[in-house]
């Protein structure tokens, strides 16, 4: 038991000190956000977004990872971010969504306006 915790004092102190923290706005479930990163294609490097509502948020400090919903065409696409991936570049945030969950896996399964998000005012 004693050893357990000196391992996992040991992993918060090391993620703590060791991982570059970046200035990212604070968001949550319902939120359309649009994340800015770095792809590189051979030699070059380009940098693409991704603009959707975010559907989680997971995780603590530096395990810390976002799910994001956006509409390509009609196909739904889904991409998971971890919070502190080297290649994110900026967040923006568009709009604070109203939403009563934390998770809105529901989200998935609604379409036209039945899948809109009522923004939230302050």
């Amino acid at each position: 038991m004693f050893y357990i915790d000196i391992m996992s004092n040991l992993m918060d102190f090391v993620q703590n000190e060791m991982v570059t923290k970046k200035d990212f706005p604070n968001f949550n479930a319902g939120d359309t956000i649009t994340v800015y990163y770095e792809i590189k294609e051979g030699e070059k490097t380009r940098t693409q977004f991704f603009k959707g509502v975010v559907i989680q948020k997971r995780g603590s400090s530096s395990t810390e990872t976002f799910t994001i919903r956006k509409m390509s065409g009609a196909v739904g696409v889904e991409r998971i971010f971890p919070i502190n991936m080297p290649a994110l570049q900026k967040i923006e945030m568009n709009q604070k969504g109203k939403v009563r969950r934390a998770r809105i896996y529901y989200f998935r399964e609604l379409t036209g306006k039945k899948a809109k998000i009522k923004e939230r005012r302050g």
